[in-house]
């Protein structure tokens, strides 16, 4: 299950999130808080010591059998900003950070791996008919090409 609180007025499904989860086999549940610049920067400066707004951020917690998988942070600014950017719709953006948050959460780190992370979000991506990903996107600004 994932437990979601919306502290915005974005209106956000989150069914496909759920279905990306399943395809995960993740059983336990996800914290998924979905709040402003403001508030995310906070969280960014609190917790990763970046004094800057960011799109999304992932919080892992121990594996304790009750315990949920851990949390999702996720930018209704962002979401707002870069679908416009995009040309793409909100709920596709929203699942696009979901998605980079969730392989997160799993271990995946697309700063130190050699690609396994990019790999999954393309997997993910092609079979839920999503938009480019959040790591491609950031290739392409910096002119990368893998």
């Amino acid at each position: 299950m994932i437990q979601c609180e919306n502290e915005t007025s974005l209106n956000i499904n989150i069914e496909l999130a759920n279905q990306i989860k399943s395809d995960l086999l993740i059983t336990r549940d996800i914290e998924l808080n979905i709040c402003n610049n403001k508030q995310i920067k906070q969280y960014n400066k609190l917790y990763r010591k970046l004094d800057k707004e960011t799109d999304v951020l992932s919080f892992p917690l121990t594996n304790i059998n009750n315990e949920p998988l851990g949390t999702i942070i996720i930018s209704s600014d962002c979401i707002i900003q870069k679908s416009k950017e995009l040309n793409h719709s909100m709920q596709d953006e929203f699942n696009l950070l979901f998605i980079h948050g969730l392989l997160h959460l799993l271990g995946y780190d697309h700063e130190e791996d050699n690609g396994e992370m990019r790999n999954e979000e393309a997997r993910l991506i092609i079979k839920f008919n999503l938009p480019k990903s959040l790591i491609i996107r950031n290739e392409l600004n910096e002119g990368i090409h893998k």
